[in-house]
């Protein structure tokens, strides 16, 4: 019974974590993109203000749900699915986290002279994370089907 709900849990949580950084990256980044400057750093601004905690509590919670199923229903698929949510933490705390946080000093309608657009490296990180948090999605859907 405890497996069972913890492969709900792995499913929904990691399908949420799949799907909000798929929909960023299909739609949301291509947008930002093709913003002037001034106007991508108010709309991300808006648009990064409610992530946090939410997404990491639910990355970190999935992982953890994962690494139980990897001891009470052991197949590698758990701790291989594991694995890759603790990398899209690691990329989200390490690289996009980071820009975030530069982009929230910045003033729309002043940015430096010097300022260096983030987004072609803020992308690269986030595709990284997605095809990180997709391929745990589909570990954990081939650990529960093949169960």
């Amino acid at each position: 019974m405890l497996a069972q709900a913890l492969q709900v849990a792995v499913l929904v949580g990691n399908g949420i974590v799949a799907g909000v950084l798929f929909a960023v990256a299909l739609s949301t980044l291509p947008a930002l993109i093709a913003m002037p400057p001034g106007r991508y750093i108010y709309a991300h601004k808006l648009l990064g203000r409610n992530w946090d905690p939410t997404m990491p509590i639910l990355v970190i919670s999935t992982t953890l749900a994962d690494l139980v199923l990897a001891v009470v229903a052991p197949t590698p698929l758990y701790s291989t699915a594991a694995a890759l949510l603790v990398a899209v933490s690691v990329v989200s705390h390490f690289a996009n986290v980071p820009i975030n946080k530069q982009l929230r000093t910045l003033d729309p309608d002043r940015l430096p002279a010097d300022w260096a657009d983030p987004r072609p490296l803020w992308r690269k990180w986030h595709l990284l994370r997605t095809a990180c948090a997709v391929g745990a999605l589909v570990a954990n859907a081939a650990a529960i089907t093949a169960g």
